[in-house]
């Protein structure tokens, strides 16, 4: 993503070049595995980092560019969202103390970063969604000001059409139109790379699509978006319907989407698989490239294949194949981009840990993943994991298996195996493996986050809970603790005040429309002891206001049964924004002689505070 494009599909001529460019890529890849050029003596892992950026209140702080020119490290490079960056780590050989060299360099390279954060009062944290982000923070105001994600923006919406389409159910419901991208920024994950043999690409591969909901469900770390609590894992969800591109009106034709887990188990080799992304994805992004492929080829140089590596780093699997040539040889790699951020670097490396000893463990018997398992049974388990987390009942291999059953009895056996294959380390294997062991009888991110959540909603209003989490998380990461063994929030020791109407707000509310009866208005009113409720329109924006002491005032004057609320409300209403210091509506209500405040953004109403609240 950090890649430098100036400029999107819409240049014909460049488009063409580029086409060309692709086709000859493919063709070059070909000519790769047919002459067997590829690095296969060598096993490489690699990772890239996401993190968010936050404020001294705990919310997000769109700095990244400012923070990356301060920090000066190759390794950092942007992200879609002003508050995040990513960590691009160095690739290490796949034995002895490999996975601390890794952690190490990732926690020398954190580090780095939170010591300029702190120089620029922000924070660092490892989350799979940011919980204080909030609607605002989801607007192109916050888009990395970087020629290539505005050229992203543009192509993906010229796509779709229309406007990107949220909606995930879980405990609770989110749906939401949005005019950009940028709901794709509230992911952030921790990306790992595994360099595998060009002969073995293809059972690799569909073994890494069978692995992978077991192994999501005991890593979910990303329980809630906007004060929501949703999937285990929401960032799957969130991330398929951000970039979904795909148009309602063709709803009877299949069309694979941009960001999935992908339909069938792969054959062939891995050139075949790059042939059917091209086939079924428009271009989104090009750039001039100097000299074809294939030129290169014939010359005996070793391309690195620029433009099928631009089009593969626009379709979104969850599992991507990758082609990068490293000291002059080409090789391929599988990376896992499912993976959530956080909840500690421990549990990242664990994570990492796992998923490796995992593949390179491989039974002989899942060489030939269609005789074992069904398709659509790893891609019915990868979706229940986001959604149900360690709570999934797997089907493997014809039977029903509990993730803790299933993670403790046969995948961590195969895990341990495959890292001792491989020379890693005693020590390090002990030490990682043990944490996945010990949070799949413990806890997992998402369970820490809910729990903690729930508790903390007992006291206080929405926004409030969710500034306390990210900073209770933020108070344990720095403690370097797996999650399985983290501090839960404690009530009695929160002392914070408010500061924002956003904190304090009621967000569950009662609302009538234009059209309703003002007998109702009453009715509803008695039911629920309020004493103000506001009144929308058509298009759900705020158009006007009841209150009880209003209404008491035309008892005699009005036949409520007969009347409608747009007849008598309160058209000129006083209203606060979220952002809006409490201070200030405190003095709006007095100044005024009123007893609320609707909350509006962008006029559509988000909340409501009255001088009980305050």
């Amino acid at each position: 993503m950090g890649e430098m494009i100036t400029s999107n599909t819409k240049d014909a001529e460049e488009r063409m070049a580029f086409v060309q460019h692709l086709i000859d890529d493919v063709e070059t890849l070909e000519l790769l595995l047919q002459n067997e050029m590829f690095e296969d003596d060598v096993v490489r892992v690699g990772a890239e980092q996401e993190l968010c950026l936050i404020d001294k209140n705990y919310r997000p702080y769109g700095i990244n560019l400012k923070l990356l020119n301060e920090i000066d490290d190759a390794h950092f490079t942007t992200e879609l969202a002003s508050y995040n960056i990513e960590i691009n780590l160095d690739p290490f050989e796949l034995k002895n103390n490999c996975f601390s060299l890794i952690e190490n360099q990732l926690r020398e390279l954190l580090q780095k970063a939170d010591d300029q954060a702190k120089k620029n009062k922000a924070h660092l944290l490892l989350a799979g969604i940011l919980p204080t982000i909030g609607k605002k923070e989801v607007g192109l105001d916050y888009l990395t000001p970087i020629p290539r994600y505005f050229a992203l923006n543009e192509m993906l919406k010229a796509y779709k059409g229309d406007d990107f389409n949220l909606k995930i159910r879980g405990v609770d419901e989110l749906y939401l139109k949005h005019d950009s991208v940028m709901f794709e920024a509230c992911n952030t994950s921790f990306q790992l790379h595994l360099q595998v043999p060009s002969h073995d690409f293809i059972s690799s591969y569909n073994w890494a699509q069978a692995i992978a909901g077991p192994v999501l469900s005991v890593c979910c770390n990303s329980p809630m978006l906007m004060g929501r609590e949703l999937w285990k894992e929401t960032r799957i969800a969130l991330f398929q319907q951000s970039l979904d591109t795909r148009r309602t009106a063709y709803a009877l034709r299949n069309q694979t989407p941009r960001v999935g887990f992908g339909d069938h188990w792969e054959e062939g080799s891995v050139a075949e698989i790059f042939k059917k992304d091209i086939s079924k994805h428009r271009i989104l992004l090009t750039k001039p490239i100097a000299e074809s492929s294939l030129q290169k080829f014939k010359k005996g140089e070793i391309s690195k294949l620029p433009a099928l590596c631009l089009h593969n780093g626009t379709i979104y699997r969850w599992n991507r194949p990758c082609y990068g040539v490293g000291n002059g040889k080409p090789h391929l790699r599988i990376e896992n981009r499912y993976i959530p951020s956080g909840p500690s670097v421990i549990d990242e490396m664990a994570n990492f840990a796992f998923w490796v000893g995992l593949m390179k463990g491989r039974p002989k018997v899942f060489d030939d993943m269609p005789s074992q398992m069904d398709f659509k049974s790893a891609k019915t388990n990868f979706i229940k994991a986001a959604r149900s987390g360690k709570e999934t009942v797997f089907l493997w291999c014809g039977e029903l298996y509990s993730a803790k059953k299933l993670i403790l009895n046969k995948l961590l056996p195969i895990a341990y195996k495959g890292l001792h294959k491989c020379g890693v380390d005693e020590e390090d294997i002990e030490r990682l493996l043990g944490v996945i062991e010990g949070r799949t009888k413990g806890m997992t991110g998402e369970q820490w986050q809910v729990a903690n959540m729930r508790t903390l909603k007992q006291r206080f209003k929405t926004d409030k809970s969710l500034v306390l989490l990210t900073k209770k998380m933020v108070e344990n990461q720095s403690q370097n603790l797996p999650i399985h063994r983290w501090e839960h929030v404690n009530l009695e020791n929160i002392r914070r005040k408010p500061k924002l109407v956003k904190e304090i707000m009621t967000t569950h509310l009662f609302k009538l429309h234009e059209d309703d009866l003002v007998s109702m208005a009453q009715a509803i009113m008695q039911w629920n002891g309020i004493h103000h409720i506001p009144v929308e329109n058509d298009q759900g924006d705020l158009s006007g206001l009841l209150t009880w002491s209003y209404l008491q005032s035309l008892a005699t004057t009005t036949d409520f049964n007969n009347t409608k609320v747009s007849e008598i409300m309160i058209k000129e209403v006083m209203t606060a924004s979220p952002e809006m210091e409490i201070g200030s509506a405190k003095t709006l209500l007095g100044k005024h002689d009123i007893g609320c405040l609707p909350v509006v953004l962008d006029n559509t109403l988000v909340g409501i505070i009255s001088r009980k609240d305050i």
